[in-house]
């Protein structure tokens, strides 16, 4: 699992079609459901290592960010396929949830 704190070099350097699924995590330390989320999320990036790129956003560390992805609400899980499209989800989410949606991402 990978933290961004500098989201630039992501964003011009990652090419988010053809190669791998990404799952960001957008999160805050304040933020009790991301507290909760958090554990979930980086036992996910192991199971799927190789498969899927997770990385988390402190949406306070990372305001241009957060404001780009227009993040109104934390956590928000971005879940991105192989062709660049976003689904975005609102709120936690159970560890069986997160792996379905993880594989959807790899079959698709």
């Amino acid at each position: 699992m990978e933290t961004i704190n500098s989201y630039l070099p992501y964003l011009k350097g990652y090419d988010y079609t053809g190669k791998t699924p990404v799952i960001i995590d957008f999160h805050a330390t304040w933020c009790g459901p991301c507290k909760a989320l958090m554990p979930l999320v980086e036992r996910l990036a192991e199971t799927y290592e190789g498969k899927v790129k997770v990385l988390k956003v402190d949406v306070d560390k990372n305001i241009a960010l957060a404001q780009a992805a227009n993040i109104r609400s934390v956590p928000t899980l971005f879940f991105i396929d192989k062709v660049g499209n976003i689904e975005r989800t609102i709120g936690g989410m159970s560890y069986q949830a997160l792996c379905a949606k993880a594989d959807e991402l790899v079959n698709a």
